[in-house]
């Protein structure tokens, strides 16, 4: 789909402005930044698919990717993603963290997890707590909800991270009972601009110190904030893990490679490296 800067019909929804792409370029669109190219189409089955294809054509690093409506978002495990036209974000970016050992990119999803939640707390005034690996929590009337979820893919020689965002999400319009967004949230903002900007802003500051510690996620901060902000760690969780295996126990750390750390009845500690996570009781309570 041809990206377009043309506004949207007279039947738009007015709680639910297009984005705005010139004034987005022009806020984040900068010499010597780490965004390079900013693109919004109207509708499209997923932004991670379609800035994956154009990675594999020798796109530069720092393309962004929003899509006003996906029809065919992704989540982990091949789940769907979907949601009213221009009621969240959702986009794409593609990094290519050259210089950085291989095996250190699998932090790149949990550092747009820290980028994500430190970006909305400063601009929607919003605490986001993060589900390992890849999941964005909100409390919605004492529950954890989840409104948002990362997806990271190699493209090429480089990433494309895909961000999903519940914003102005209704309660009659969410999709499941475990759904939230920001504004069932009680977030002070619900302008898609000014939450986009945060949350580039906060992943390009982020991204910049990793990159200088050469990937190493202790030197950088990153395993410390990820770690603060991680509603899973003290809790008892259910690990399904890939191949059918199902372990449960305490999740106690977050390690150097960014796996999650279980500490088991029989005494022993197994990290975790891929899996689908619930937390069973903790922090907050209730399933998630």
């Amino acid at each position: 789909m041809t990206p377009s800067d043309a506004p949207h019909s007279r039947w738009s929804d007015l709680d639910r402005p297009p984005l705005n792409v010139p004034a987005l370029r022009r806020g984040l669109l900068r010499p010597g930044g780490l965004w390079t190219a900013l693109d919004v189409v109207e509708t499209t089955g997923s932004t991670n698919s379609d800035l994956a294809r154009r990675a594999a054509e020798g796109l530069a690093e720092g393309a962004v990717l929003i899509a006003e409506e996906q029809t065919a978002g992704r989540g982990r495990l091949d789940r769907t993603w979907t949601a009213p036209a221009r009621s969240g974000l959702f986009f794409s970016v593609l990094l290519k963290p050259g210089g950085v050992p291989v095996g250190r990119w699998g932090w790149l999803p949990l550092l747009a997890g820290v980028a994500t939640a430190t970006g909305l707390a400063r601009a929607a005034g919003v605490d986001t707590a993060l589900k390992w690996p890849n999941d964005l929590l909100v409390t919605v009337e004492s529950e954890e909800r989840k409104a948002g979820g990362i997806l990271a893919e190699r493209a090429g020689d480089g990433v494309v991270v895909g961000i999903g965002l519940n914003v102005s999400l209704r309660a009659g319009e969410l999709p499941a009972p475990t759904a939230g967004s920001l504004a069932l949230a009680g977030a002070v903002s619900t302008d898609r601009e000014t939450l986009l900007r945060g949350v580039l802003r906060s992943l390009e500051h982020w991204y910049g110190q990793w990159r200088a510690a050469d990937g190493d996620a202790a030197a950088s901060g990153l395993r410390e904030a990820y770690a603060a902000g991680c509603a899973t760690l003290g809790r008892t969780v259910r690990a399904q893990l890939p191949g059918g295996r199902t372990l449960i126990g305490e999740a106690v750390a977050v390690d150097g490679d960014g796996r999650l750390i279980l500490s088991t009845d029989d005494g022993l500690q197994e990290p975790v490296s891929a899996g689908d996570i619930v937390h069973l009781r903790g922090v907050g309570g209730g399933l998630t």
